[in-house]
């Protein structure tokens, strides 16, 4: 399996799919991961970083901040260059969240059911413009 250089920030506040989904990242190839457990605390993470991370991937029901708004918060602070938002939202909630996203101009790839499914995960990853795969 290729190792992908990509710095990402992994936001999932169920520590169970906050280690199943960092294994499954490994799995891929995916090993530059920092992990946050809410918005608060991957906020705290960015504001450290030297460097912005290439990508968030962040769960869309965080507790104390919806996905969407923290990708808003990261963007504008160019504390990330793209992100991919995680649900198990139904596919129309999923994609009004998108269009959401490109009506306000977020740096949002595209959105993934859980579990992560590695084909959908690459495809969003190739959009970034200096994906490091």
């Amino acid at each position: 399996m290729p190792r992908h250089l990509l710095s990402i920030l992994l936001v999932e506040d169920h520590p169970f799919q906050l280690l199943a989904t960092r294994c499954l990242l490994n799995s891929f190839g995916f090993d530059n991961l920092t992990l946050a457990e809410n918005a608060e605390q991957a906020i705290r993470l960015m504001t450290q970083a030297d460097t912005p991370f290439d990508l968030m991937l962040c769960d869309q029901c965080l507790p104390d901040l919806p996905g969407l708004e923290l990708i808003e918060i990261a963007g504008r602070r160019q504390f990330i260059h793209a992100a991919i938002l995680l649900s198990g939202l139904p596919a129309t909630e999923l994609s009004n969240l998108d269009n959401q996203a490109q009506k306000r101009n977020l740096p949002l790839l595209g959105y993934l059911s859980k579990p992560l499914n590695k084909d959908e995960l690459i495809a969003l990853v190739s959009r970034l413009p200096t994906a490091k795969m």
